[in-house]
């Protein structure tokens, strides 16, 4: 059996438009492929896509006929009734309802592949964006300085061997997530390689050996580890054959950040080079002015982030969809009172997305309070964080990834998982 730096070492495997094959692979690569399970071997795929700046879940999905959210929010609240047109919420029974920016995850509600978790978050009460990002990431609230991202630890517990692309970033910088002793890469476009480590300065417009020399002589051990992943990894891409690569018949990625790096982690995906974490981000959702209702600053986010995953999961079809599991995370909710500046302020409670084949699907998880009154909200003032955020995705990388200790993934945290995924 070979192990990773063996098989680094036999050749690069090729990129192409539609998948990977035997043709499309030096002999070398080939082989190596060969005798770590196959060409084309697939690894089963977490990815996450953090909502950064606080997404409000009480837009996203609202209660609906709620009298106390409509006293709240005079000029946010949005109704399921007919009359309301092209401006109301869409129905997903038992009370709730969903943006219309969301309208392109409606089809996996119906299909049972989507689930939301409501009232969900971290315990810890900061209502600062830093505190509360770090918290997340690193899966320690409360604490801070854990050296380690929460995902960076899952990657270390899958007990197998990996290629330099098990773990990958979408992103400018390596995400707090990732941080940790397991190699990881943050790329912003796989077609020239741009990558972004933490303490480092840009290393997108130099040549690779002078790189691959700073980085061997910095002190800091996680970046110059991380340097090194990434070099092996240059190996393994050919970026005109990235340049090729076109998206199944259907899928339509926005033209937005995010929309670029959900092509890309489909991308990887496909091409078979060992992709088993995978980041992604999206900005935007710190709504405090003109927060807006079907038009407006979250209805712009809610339709990217809708958008990137239809089309992401469209592209994945039915060969890939399986062995993929996507989730979304946010660092706390938004006020359930709007504020006078037509938007809401920092809160507790959100919700999160759950996509995938065997999710428990079309059902809104979790426990959400009886009412919306002061009595019943955190503080007086926000939604109740009634489900951590650590009994999501223990059940996630625990039934996904196969990951059975849930206290090394989760330091310190002694929750049950919540049921989300069938066996």
């Amino acid at each position: 059996m070979l192990n990773r730096r063996m098989f680094l070492k036999t050749g690069g495997i090729a990129l192409f438009t539609f998948g990977v094959g035997p043709q499309f692979l030096t002999r070398a690569a080939a082989a190596a492929q060969a005798a770590t399970g196959g060409v084309g071997a697939r690894r089963k795929v977490l990815v996450t896509i953090f909502q950064r700046g606080a997404m409000d879940g009480l837009m996203a999905v609202p209660t609906l006929d709620d009298a106390a959210l409509r006293g709240v929010r005079p000029h946010l609240a949005m109704t399921a009734a007919r009359s309301g047109g092209e401006e109301a919420a869409i129905d997903l029974g038992a009370g709730f309802g969903l943006h219309p920016g969301f309208n392109a995850l409606l089809p996996f509600w119906k299909e049972n592949r989507l689930a939301i978790v409501h009232a969900v978050g971290s315990p810890d009460p900061t209502r600062s964006h830093f505190d509360a990002q770090d918290y997340m990431e690193t899966g320690t609230p409360g604490r801070k300085g854990t050296p380690s991202g929460w995902l960076n630890r899952a990657a270390g517990l899958l007990g197998h061997d990996a290629t330099p692309f098990r773990a990958v970033a979408m992103t400018a910088a390596m995400p707090r997530s990732l941080y940790g002793d397991q190699p990881a890469i943050a790329v912003t476009d796989l077609a020239d390689f741009r990558v972004r480590l933490p303490g480092a300065q840009n290393v997108a417009a130099a040549a690779g050996q002078g790189f691959e020399t700073l980085y061997q002589q910095t002190s800091q051990g996680l970046l110059r580890d991380t340097a090194s992943e990434t070099f092996q990894a240059l190996d393994m891409l050919k970026p005109e054959q990235i340049a090729r690569y076109r998206p199944a018949d259907g899928a339509v990625y926005p033209e937005t950040p995010l929309g670029h790096a959900m092509r890309q982690i489909a991308l990887l995906v496909k091409a078979g080079v060992g992709l088993e974490v995978a980041f992604a981000e999206s900005g935007g959702w710190d709504t405090h002015v003109q927060q807006g209702t079907v038009n407006g600053t979250f209805a712009r986010q809610a339709k990217d982030l809708a958008g990137s995953i239809e089309a992401f999961w469209t592209d994945l079809g039915p060969a890939y969809q399986d062995g993929v599991l996507l989730t979304t995370m946010t660092e706390f909710g938004r006020t359930v009172r709007e504020n006078g500046s037509g938007g809401t302020d920092h809160g507790h409670g959100s919700c999160l997305f759950v996509l995938g084949n065997r999710v428990d699907g079309g059902k809104v998880h979790g426990t959400f309070p009886k009412g919306l009154d002061s009595a019943a909200l955190y503080e007086g003032r926000d939604l109740p964080v009634t489900t951590d955020f650590r009994a999501v995705f223990c059940e996630l990388a625990g039934k996904h990834l196969a990951i059975r200790d849930d206290a090394q993934l989760f330091p310190g945290w002694t929750g049950k998982r919540l049921p989300l995924l069938r066996a």
